[in-house]
């Protein structure tokens, strides 16, 4: 099965990563098939090229749970911590 990724490139406390299709248990930073796009999480640019990406997911591949993070934020909202009382 093919997987649209996160694959991880850069230093380690400067990490970016490349938008990639790959097959579903192949290596974080392993060969890959197709290269759609990057993104940079300390300037938070994301650029992916999106018919190309339609292409795969109408092939059969599936977003990773991190892609369709970055792609739909909204479907993702971010979970309030509840403070404990202290006895």
């Amino acid at each position: 099965m093919l997987k649209i990724k996160l694959r991880p490139n850069g230093k380690i406390h400067q990490r970016s990563f490349r938008i990639v299709v790959a097959k579903e248990h192949s290596k974080m930073d392993g060969k890959f098939i197709a290269n759609l796009g990057f993104y940079t999480p300390q300037s938070k640019t994301l650029q992916i090229n999106k018919d190309e990406m339609q292409k795969w997911i109408k092939n059969g591949a599936q977003l990773t749970i991190g892609v369709e993070k970055l792609l739909n934020p909204d479907k993702f909202p971010n979970k309030k911590k509840v403070k404990k009382a202290k006895v």
